[in-house]
C-alpha cells in the first residue's frame, strides 16, 4: 500500500508504507497522510536523527515524535 508524504523540499509523493518509518527516522518528511488527516512529524528539540538511526531505535520511539494535525 502507498502512503502520501510531504517531503522537506515541499514535494508531495506516494511511497510504499513499509518505507514510512525510515523516512521519519532520517527526518526526510514533515508529514504523511493518514485517512482524511495529515500527521505532522514533530522533531524533538536537539533531536539527532542520524544518531537515533544508528542506535537501537524501536518503532515506539519513532511514533513518540508524531502528532496528529487538524484535531
Amino acid at each position: 500500500m502507498a502512503i502520501m508524504v510531504h517531503f522537506r523540499d515541499d514535494t508531495v509523493s506516494f511511497v510504499p508504507d513499509k518505507d514510512l518509518g525510515e523516512l521519519i527516522l532520517t527526518n526526510s518528511i514533515v508529514a504523511f497522510r493518514r485517512g482524511t488527516r495529515w500527521v505532522s512529524i514533530a522533531a524533538a528539540p536537539g533531536h539527532n536523527a542520524g544518531k537515533e538511526r544508528r542506535g537501537a531505535a524501536t518503532k515506539g520511539e519513532v511514533w513518540k515524535r508524531i502528532r496528529v494535525s487538524g484535531l
